[in-house]
């Protein structure tokens, strides 16, 4: 085997020498940066082989070795056999076995515990990582070079907050010889057909409607603003509500008065036998609202709470309560954890405090979750509308806009060289 030291101002060059010299086949053993650039430890004729220790090879058993002893008439009857042991008492072997039982075993150091083995693994990963930054920039530019237009509308794309595979998907649907201008309308326009909504009021259907979702997203005031946007359409004798809420102090007591203000007899119900006497109670509304506590995720009961919804033999309809505020990924946490209540959509709350909208945009259409509502203030209803595609592309556009940021290129190149765009080392 053949170990070699190479020195470069980057890794690119150092891996072209390890290829020039070597080839193709080399093994590398370690990196680190170093004055002037990286340091490399390449190996030819790597044989895993020598670092593998040879088992010792077992002792044979003493019960097996046996002394030839020739037969008594060959043996003078004064003379005594050379071969022939006197054999120990047998309290005398037990103490032996004893003793050898006793003794703690020799530890064993496993071969993948090495300290040696997990040096080189961690700088392998480090390498890799490295490797895959520099991948990523020379993808980036690459892209600069050979489709600037490409580049500059994956970058607007991604500054209205949407992840990068959606950012490439919506890309490549963009004719190439479109201006940028029309460049970026096209890809509004693919944006907003990708972007899933309901069609018309689904309070129109009537039903049993739940809502579900984390705490704090504003559940609460959303069926406030739900029942006061039927009334005004249907009258306050076709709509009932239900609280299921026992868990957060006043919400039951919010509830009731929002159902003193709008004429709507309020139930409360905290077990599924209440609920079901509550739905059945209102078996004659048109629409029943149902009210639930705010689950965490991690908590431990959160299977338990939702099957309160759905233990009932009456159908009940859930829409997902989610907040525009949420961070990305702790909207997808979410999104993945209420699927077991089979939502049928989405109210989308607190549009007014967000910052930007492409978070919730890239998780709806990665979920397939249509918007039917969203929310923006305080005002009951003023302040609920119906979901609609182009307005809410609009929005982020707007939000985009005054938030005026601008994405640092490295970061802009290692989004991008996460898509798949180029080979995977």
């Amino acid at each position: 085997m053949k170990i070699k030291r190479f020195f470069a101002p980057d890794m690119r060059t150092a891996l072209r020498k390890v290829r020039e010299t070597l080839g193709s086949d080399a093994v590398i053993l370690s990196n680190k940066r170093v004055d002037g650039g990286v340091e490399l430890v390449a190996a030819m004729d790597y044989d895993e082989a020598a670092f593998t220790p040879e088992p010792e090879p077992e002792p044979p058993a003493m019960a097996d070795v046996r002394p030839l002893r020739p037969p008594q008439s060959e043996v003078p009857k004064n003379e005594p056999y050379i071969g022939e042991r006197h054999e120990p008492p047998a309290q005398t072997l037990k103490l032996d076995q004893l003793r050898r039982q006793r003794q703690p075993a020799a530890k064993r150091v496993e071969w993948s515990q090495d300290p040696l083995l997990q040096e080189m693994r961690r700088e392998m990963s480090e390498l890799r990582r490295m490797m895959e930054l520099e991948l990523s920039e020379l993808t980036w530019r690459d892209l600069g070079e050979r489709s600037p237009q490409k580049q500059e509308l994956m970058r607007q794309l991604m500054e209205l907050g949407l992840s990068a595979d959606l950012c490439r998907k919506l890309a490549e649907r963009v004719d190439a010889t479109e201006s940028p201008e029309q460049a970026w309308r096209q890809a509004m326009f693919h944006l907003i057909g990708e972007l899933p909504v309901m069609d018309g009021d689904m309070l129109e259907q009537g039903g049993v409607i739940a809502l579900v979702g984390p705490t704090g997203v504003g559940k609460t005031t959303s069926i406030a603003k739900l029942a006061a946007h039927f009334c005004l359409r249907q009258g306050s004798r076709s709509l009932a509500l239900i609280t299921c809420d026992s868990y957060r102090i006043g919400a039951q007591e919010q509830l009731h008065n929002y159902g003193r203000i709008l004429n709507v007899p309020v139930r409360s119900a905290a077990s599924a036998d209440e609920l079901s006497d509550a739905l059945h109670t209102f078996s004659g509304k048109r629409l029943v609202l149902i009210d639930t506590a705010g689950m965490s995720q991690r908590d431990l009961q959160f299977s338990e709470r939702l099957s309160l919804i759905t233990a009932g033999n009456h159908p009940v309809t859930t829409l997902l309560t989610l907040s525009a505020t949420t961070q990305r990924a702790a909207m997808n946490h979410a999104v993945n954890a209420f699927r077991v209540a089979n939502p049928v959509g989405v109210v989308l709350t607190k549009m007014d405090e967000a910052a930007s909208l492409g978070g919730v945009f890239s998780t709806l259409i990665e979920a397939g979750l249509p918007l039917a509502f969203t929310t923006d203030g305080q005002r009951v209803p003023e302040d609920l509308h119906l979901a609609r595609a182009h307005t809410l592309v609009s929005q982020a556009i707007e939000l985009a806009q005054e938030a005026g940021e601008v994405l640092d290129e490295a970061y802009l190149a290692l989004a991008f060289g996460g898509t798949g765009e180029h080979a995977h080392v």
